[in-house]
């Protein structure tokens, strides 16, 4: 009898696992067909619709038991970006309005049983000093995240999250922001990139660019260091006026460990290259998703 009453609850479990997953894929479904619709309906209208019925959807998926690790693989356009210890996730896309006009939208999630969810309110036009500003998720620097990656510090853990922001016709932004957990809210920006020669420090780094210009900013595992183009101005292709190019060469940053901040190198490498690599994915191409993939008409 006990057998059998055992055999039973398990299959009631089992059942309503089941039937819970069955809910998320099923709203997985949706989420995927509005988040093509986003970002690559040719009418403005659908993309604002689309975007617009995301949010309250996906915020309904993680509401559902164990939605934490749920993968969300069928949403090929939306970043999820996790650290090291899968403390929670940051979740990010993008809505384009017109030529010269990018939103952002997005969330953080904490590996909680109970959902914990932090909006990311996109006020990129409010912010006068990129480099500088300290902001919160409700006044957040938009960006799509294509890479995140711990690191330690005296005041404790932080976060690098590498970012790209469409901006404009003309120019491109990819920036390096610092998220951390302040009294459990989510803080961006801190002054972790030094110049040890001059003395000064950034709160997060941001590379804008010519739309016609390639230009790398990522993590490199194998040099363990942040390594991006160093950019000079130049005279625009198509009549832009003065902007910023590579030059074939590359600077970045290397982890001071003991002082738990990065230090500025000039130059990673001694020698250039004519054109600078991609690295994966590449999210300034209009004819492709934000991962690489094709467009679909």
């Amino acid at each position: 009898m006990k057998i059998r009453l055992l055999v039973v609850g398990l299959l009631f479990a089992l059942s309503l696992q089941a039937q819970e997953k069955s809910k998320i894929q099923t709203l997985e479904d949706t989420l995927a067909v509005l988040a093509q619709v986003t970002l690559n309906a040719r009418e403005a209208e659908q993309r604002f619709s689309a975007c617009h019925k995301m949010i309250p959807m996906l915020t309904k998926a993680l509401k559902e038991p164990n939605s934490f690790d749920h993968k969300f693989g069928k949403l090929n356009t939306v970043s999820f970006q996790y650290p090291q210890d899968s403390s929670f996730r940051v979740i990010t896309w993008q809505l384009y309005v017109d030529t010269s006009e990018y939103r952002y939208y997005g969330a953080i999630q904490m590996n909680t049983a109970d959902l914990q969810l932090y909006p990311l309110i996109d006020r990129s036009f409010k912010v006068q000093d990129v480099e500088q500003q300290i902001l919160n998720n409700k006044e957040w620097y938009g960006a799509v995240y294509y890479n995140l990656k711990e690191f330690d510090t005296p005041g404790g853990k932080k976060y690098l999250l590498f970012g790209y922001d469409g901006y404009t016709f003309f120019k491109k932004r990819k920036l390096i922001d610092v998220l951390y957990f302040q009294n459990g809210k989510p803080i961006f920006g801190a002054p972790v990139f030094v110049n040890e020669r001059t003395g000064r420090s950034k709160n997060r780094v941001m590379l804008e660019y010519s739309s016609a210009s390639s230009v790398r900013c990522n993590y490199d595992e194998f040099k363990e260091a942040i390594i991006y183009d160093h950019l000079i101005r130049a005279s625009g292709e198509y009549g832009e006026g003065t902007t910023s190019v590579s030059d074939g060469s590359f600077e970045g940053y290397q982890l001071n460990q003991r002082a738990g901040y990065w230090a500025h190198i000039d130059k990673m490498f001694h020698t250039t290259v004519e054109e600078a690599p991609r690295e994966n994915p590449i999210l300034d191409q209009r004819d492709k998703g934000l991962f690489g993939d094709k467009k679909k008409n």
